[in-house]
């Protein structure tokens, strides 16, 4: 795959790791480091145990049935750098960063890393689809899953959802539909999906990666290991994406970007016809979701799916009935003539942009943490806004996108709270209008989740419209 990932000249390779070859660090006890413990272990493996915080661990743990195994604590040094030395492979979580000396210790000793998908494709050989991308990986993989079910082809989805994918094998379905973050792949050699989709690339999770460069990288590796009997799902034309195709060995597949939805590609829009490889879908009309990136994520799901062996039929009737995820826009309520869109799963600017294309005059709550990213980004959804309203700890950030005179028709507020946010962005709509929750950053300043971070602001949707004067407001809030 070109450009070469980084670190692939001083990375040692493991082809089979088995229970004789000793003991397995596995470091970070999230849901994914848990769920790998417990594989290991199932099939005769010694594990060890490490977290920066053993203490906030312990619970899930235990309920991962692992109650007898000692957690060590990974932030000392020393005993990392003993229990790294004498492992046969060291199995990082997803969310422990590269820069995390159990990478390093693992580097200098020559000990293998081995990723959680890397252990999978040793375990199980079942067909398996693939799908990263910076934005859009949830929605299409849901959507992927769905459409195979539909045909019949028993499929389920994993990877970077509240299944690991290490578990996802032990279950009795025919295929697999995999979520493929930047952080799983990292360190993938021999995960080789049978068909692998990029969506799309722009700058994200920059606190955990090296560089932009790095994280493309990392995702690259999605085509790294096919075959030509294998598919790359590729987004038509794209600038980003398109340098990282050049190794490709595989099938190529084209399907439409939000920019070019009737673009001369395999999967793609004509006359307003959802067409794969000249065969008629649905009609974008007949969609309950037909902004831009969701006709640009149907395209890519009908691709996957129908490769993976699902009939056509089977992916327009799934695409006709998808309302959408919960907080990727979806409708939180209406308070007389303002509505209230949930798109808390915004945590990088490139998706709040992707967001408020599709609006003309709309009021946007944004802010949060940054991932260290430029939020200035967001600059681009001006033309899209009447009203800005910034919270969490970016919040100056936010607003100093939108102080620059030529958008001095913007209104600009922060706020202090969530409830706080809902009803500043109400008097900003008034008379009618969108208020759209797109954060841009991540919630880990205010909430534990986006999913915490949208619940809430739907909470806050309707403790407004409760407390406003019945005659004045529908109170149309779900």
């Amino acid at each position: 795959m070109s450009p070469n990932h980084p670190s692939d000249a001083r990375r040692p390779m493991l082809d089979a790791l088995g229970p004789d070859d000793g003991p397995v660090l596995v470091v970070g006890m999230g849901v994914t480091g848990c769920a790998v413990a417990t594989a290991l272990g199932a099939r005769g493996h010694e594990i060890i145990v490490a977290d920066d915080r053993p203490d906030s661990a312990a619970a899930r743990v235990a309920s991962a049935g692992l109650a007898s195994v000692e957690i060590h604590d990974s932030t000392d040094h020393g005993l990392l750098s003993a229990l790294v030395s004498n492992a046969a492979a060291v199995v990082p979580s997803p969310g422990v960063p590269p820069r995390h000396p159990s990478y390093t210790f693992a580097d200098a000793t020559g000990v293998p890393v081995v990723s959680e998908l890397d252990l999978a494709a040793q375990w199980d050989n079942r067909p398996l689809a693939a799908i990263t991308g910076t934005n859009g990986k949830t929605t299409v993989t849901v959507l992927t899953e769905r459409m195979l079910n539909r045909s019949g082809i028993s499929a389920l989805g994993a990877g970077n959802t509240d299944v690991a994918l290490v578990d996802a094998i032990d279950r009795d379905v025919s295929t697999f539909v995999v979520e493929a973050s930047s952080f799983r792949l990292h360190r993938a050699r021999s995960f080789a999906p049978a068909v692998a989709a990029w969506l799309n690339l722009a700058p994200d999770h920059l606190d955990w990666h090296v560089d932009l460069r790095d994280y493309a990288a990392s995702k690259a590796r999605i085509w790294a290991t096919q075959g030509p009997d294998d598919v790359a799902v590729v987004p038509f034309d794209d600038p980003d994406v398109e340098p990282w195709t050049s190794g490709i060995r595989s099938r190529r597949v084209t399907f439409a970007t939000p920019q070019s939805l009737d673009a001369a590609c395999d999967v793609r829009y004509e006359h307003g016809v959802l067409v794969a490889h000249h065969t008629a879908l649905v009609a974008a009309a007949e969609l309950p979701r037909r902004r831009p990136h969701d006709l640009s994520n149907a395209a890519a799901a009908a691709a996957i799916a129908l490769e993976m062996g699902a009939s056509a039929e089977a992916v327009a009737a799934e695409l006709h009935s998808f309302d959408g995820l919960p907080h990727r826009l979806a409708l939180a309520g209406r308070i007389g003539a303002v509505s209230f869109h949930d798109d808390s799963k915004a945590t990088a600017p490139h998706a709040t942009v992707a967001a408020l294309q599709g609006f003309p005059d709309a009021v946007l709550i944004a802010g949060g943490r940054n991932k260290g990213l430029d939020l200035g980004d967001l600059a681009a959804v001006a033309a899209h806004v009447r009203g800005v309203v910034a919270i969490g700890e970016a919040a100056s950030d936010v607003i100093a996108c939108f102080s620059r005179p030529v958008h001095g028709r913007i209104k600009l507020s922060v706020a202090d709270s969530m409830s706080e946010a809902v009803e500043i962005a109400y008097r900003m709509a008034q008379p009618a209008g969108d208020v759209v929750l797109s954060p841009g950053c991540a919630s880990f300043d205010w909430y534990s989740s986006y999913h915490e971070r949208g619940e809430h602001f739907i909470a806050a949707v309707s403790d407004l419209a409760s407390r406003l004067d019945p005659q004045t407001c529908s109170g149309d809030v779900r």
